[in-house]
C-alpha cells in the first residue's frame, strides 16, 4: 500500500502506500506509464474527463487530478488511507495457502511547490498482521507467529515506513529508488492516465512491476533474504464517485477499490530462498478523518499504543523513502542459523 497509495499504492505501496499502501491513499502515484492510454469514457461520459474543472487529457489536469486523490487541496489538511485484507503463499506444487491478514492506513499532507505547480506529498504508513476470523473479521494482531513450513515460532515485524514520500507533477514519476537500490530511469513522458468512466462511476487502473537490488542480501541475512535481487509487482484498482471529478469545491477525493501486491518471503518469516512468494491481495480506500477510516477499532488502538507518530501525516519532506525491505535491513538484526538437527522444510503442510 507500500506502502496505503496504495493513497497507493498504492501508491497506506508503498505501494504504494501499499502502494499502499500502498498501498493505500498514497499509492496511487505510481512510476511507470504501465501500458497507459489516453482517458476514455462510454457514450456521455467524455465531457465529464475533459472539464470544465480539469481536463484529463493532459498533465497538469492529471496532476491535479492525482493531487485530491492523494491529499488535499486544502493545505494543511490530511489525507488517510487504508487497506485491509489477506495474505496468501504461492509455492510452486500446491495449492496457494492463507496466512494471515493484513490491515493497515496511512497519513498524507500536500506540500505545493510554487516554481512549477508541483505537489510534495509527505506520508507515513503502518500496518499489522493479524488472524482472521471465519467471516474476515480481524482476530489476534500477531506479534508472534509459528510458520508452518519450517515449525519455528517467529517475531512479526509490521509495516512502518517513515517516510514514504512521493513527487506529483505533470510527468509521468520515476520509479522508487528506496536509498539508491533502484537505479532504474524511465524516459520523461507526460503524466496521462487510463481514467475510464462507467455510469456515474470512474475507475482508474494501475500497476508496477520492480526489479531491484535487495537490502538483505543472502550473505549477510541467510534467513531473511530471498536472494540478490527482489522482485515485486503492486496493481491497484481505483473507483471515484463520477460527480465529484469536475466539482472544483471538492479540495480532496475520496475512494474504494483493490490493492494486491506480489513480493519475496516477508523477511521475518526466515523462509531464505526456499521456492515461493507471497501474495497480498486487500479492499483499498481513502478518507479525510481518520475516524472515518472503515478499519477496526483494535487496529487503530494498537497503533495509538505502539506507533503514535504514524497517526499524524509529517510536516516536510525527508529522504530516503524506503519500502519495508529496506526499513527491515535498516532496524532489524539477521537470525541466528537454523538450530542444528533441525528437520527440512515441508514447503506443502497440512492445512
Amino acid at each position: 500500500m507500500h506502502g496505503s497509495d496504495p493513497s497507493t499504492a498504492a501508491t497506506c505501496d508503498r505501494r504504494t502506500l501499499l502502494t499502499a499502501g500502498a498501498a493505500m491513499a498514497g499509492s496511487l502515484a505510481l512510476a511507470q506509464p504501465f501500458g497507459a492510454t489516453p482517458a476514455r469514457a462510454a457514450a456521455g461520459g467524455a465531457s465529464l474527463l475533459q472539464g470544465p474543472y480539469l481536463d484529463l487529457r493532459t498533465g497538469q489536469g492529471n496532476r491535479d487530478m492525482l493531487a485530491r486523490i492523494n491529499g488535499n487541496l486544502d493545505i494543511g489538511k490530511v489525507k488517510y488511507g487504508w487497506y485491509s485484507g489477506l495474505v496468501m503463499a504461492v509455492v510452486p506444487g500446491g495449492p496457494i495457502r492463507d496466512l494471515f491478514g493484513m490491515t493497515g492506513f496511512s497519513c498524507a499532507r500536500l506540500l505545493p511547490q510554487e516554481k512549477d505547480g508541483s505537489y510534495r506529498k509527505v506520508l507515513r504508513e503502518v500496518g499489522l498482521y493479524h488472524t482472521l476470523g471465519r467471516d474476515g473479521s480481524v482476530g489476534e494482531i500477531l506479534e508472534e507467529w509459528k510458520n508452518p513450513y519450517h515449525g519455528e515460532t517467529v517475531k512479526v515485524v509490521p509495516i512502518a515506513n517513515d517516510p514514504f514520500n512521493q513527487l506529483l507533477e505533470e510527468f509521468m514519476p520515476q520509479p522508487p529508488s528506496y536509498g539508491g537500490l533502484n537505479t532504474e530511469v524511465r524516459a520523461r513522458q507526460p503524466l496521462v492516465l487510463p481514467w475510464e468512466v462507467r455510469g456515474n462511476v470512474v475507475n482508474l487502473f494501475r500497476h508496477i512491476n520492480l526489479f531491484y537490488r535487495n537490502a538483505l542480501q543472502p550473505d549477510r541475512w541467510p534467513r531473511e533474504s530471498a536472494g540478490d535481487m527482489v522482485q515485486v509487482t503492486e496493481a491497484f484498482i481505483f473507483n471515484f464517485n463520477a460527480a465529484d471529478i469536475q466539482d472544483r469545491r471538492k479540495t480532496s477525493l475520496t475512494y474504494t477499490g483493490t490493492w494486491s501486491r506480489i513480493t519475496p518471503w516477508l523477511p521475518w518469516m526466515l523462509m531464505g530462498q526456499a521456492p515461493g512468494h507471497i501474495w497480498y491481495q486487500t479492499y483499498q480506500g481513502a478518507e479525510d478523518s481518520f475516524d472515518a477510516l472503515p478499519i477496526d477499532r483494535r487496529i487503530k488502538d494498537y497503533v495509538a499504543k505502539n506507533f503514535p507518530l504514524y497517526l499524524e501525516a509529517p510536516m516536510e519532506w525527508k529522504e530516503p523513502s524506503l519500502s519495508s525491505i529496506e526499513n527491515f535491513a535498516r532496524e532489524q538484526k539477521p537470525a541466528p542459523p537454523r538450530p542444528a538437527g533441525a528437520p527440512p522444510f515441508n514447503m506443502h503442510p497440512p492445512a
